[in-house]
């Protein structure tokens, strides 16, 4: 009897400590909005391994003189406008301090008026549109922009191609690829370059009537940055009708799964990205390693990157993502929305791709692209250059 009435104390004293929050460890939440399903689903997933993995290594921050446990709150909006709201509202009542996210400009644009409304502030970690940071003070950036990726390639196609006819197809409705495609068509024109756009509905899976309408206007090369799930389709549809021309595509064919597309065709394949590796930087070099354990080590996260431990560039911007979250947080030395908004334009921080900082606009103040070349025989990535426009 009177062991029970001891058990019966220590529970009571342990509800006891906890109610008075005692033995709660302070706890400050970063949210994560990306698509873990739908069009963006595979890059999605891989751009949250980076902040995963970044938030394993370092799961706490001291602000303003007390440590925190940082928690994140990850939902999935699904790749779809239609749902975005949902997610970001999710995320805000859970109470997150800041929000990274999304893959996907489209999804970004949805919800930034959500983020707004409730003064929390949001860092896009690869969504290049410019209209995500567009007369706004609430949503910045990491990565370059379109206007930027979109010259990169018109100068790639000039210079290394010799082009003076493009075929750009995108997905219509699609803020990324309807956007993208327009830049690189503006700044082909400054070139002399002339192009045949195309853009195809929502659903179609189906890419032969498209392939065929580029081969047979002769073009010198397809510019097609759509979805890894589209682009997938598309390779596959290039290489059956023996398409000799290279296809250029922006960040999101920056993946696993358009090296495994590509592998054993003929298709040459050349993509924007924001990382590469081979950096001889000790930062760059234990990321990538650690990196690349955490994969192997963990089947989920093996799973969630494709199957393989090929590092997409968006890993590692999600990465960087997250120690700009942590340093904006310090900087603020609070953990409200709004303090922790304010405090953005003024945070800096060195990642793995790059210095880190915020124009007037909140974008990042980036001016270099790196392109990389599936190399059919391996299935790996080839470093092809760094580029910048000029």
């Amino acid at each position: 009897m009177k062991k029970n009435l001891l058990i019966i104390a220590a529970i009571s004293m342990v509800a006891v400590l906890t109610s008075c929050g005692g033995s709660k460890e302070p706890v400050v939440k970063i949210g994560v909005y990306e698509p873990a399903s739908g069009d963006n689903g595979a890059g999605g997933k891989q751009e949250t391994l980076g902040i995963q993995y970044a938030n394993s290594i370092t799961p706490k921050v001291e602000i303003a003189g007390k440590e925190y446990k940082v928690q994140l709150e990850i939902v999935d909006n699904e790749s779809s406008n239609d749902k975005a709201v949902t997610a970001a509202s999710e995320l805000i009542n859970k109470g997150v301090s800041i929000v990274l996210g999304s893959y996907g400009s489209g999804v970004s644009i949805a919800a930034s008026d959500t983020f707004k409304d409730a003064n929390v502030p949001a860092v896009g970690v690869t969504c290049t549109n410019p209209q995500v940071t567009a007369g706004n003070s609430h949503y910045f950036r990491i990565c370059f922009l379109d206007p930027f990726q979109g010259s990169v390639h018109a100068n790639l196609a000039k210079e290394q191609f010799n082009a003076k006819r493009a075929y750009a197809l995108a997905k219509l409705g699609d803020d990324y690829s309807v956007g993208l495609c327009k830049f690189f068509i503006e700044a082909c024109k400054k070139l002399g370059i002339e192009v045949i756009y195309e853009t195809f509905p929502d659903g179609t899976s189906d890419f032969s009537a498209y392939v065929a309408n580029a081969k047979n206007n002769n073009v010198d090369v397809m510019f097609t940055p759509t979805s890894i799930e589209a682009a997938a389709l598309i390779i596959e549809q290039a290489n059956t009708q023996g398409v000799t021309v290279p296809l250029l595509a922006g960040d999101t064919w920056d993946s696993n799964v358009i090296l495994a597309a590509a592998k054993g065709t003929n298709i040459g394949v050349y993509v924007t990205t924001f990382f590469v590796e081979g950096s001889k930087d000790k930062q760059v070099t234990d990321f990538v390693n650690g990196f690349r354990n955490y994969i192997n080590t963990n089947a989920t996260a093996k799973t969630n990157n494709g199957g393989d431990d090929e590092i997409a560039a968006v890993s590692a911007m999600g990465f960087d993502a997250y120690y700009t979250a942590l340093a904006a947080l310090k900087n603020a030395g609070s953990i409200k929305g709004a303090d922790v908004m304010k405090a953005l334009p003024t945070t800096t921080y060195k990642g793995v791709s790059g210095a880190i900082a915020f124009d007037s606009t909140g974008d990042a103040i980036r001016d270099v692209a790196y392109i990389k070349k599936v190399n059919t025989s391996t299935g790996k990535w080839d470093y092809v250059a760094q580029q910048t426009v000029k």
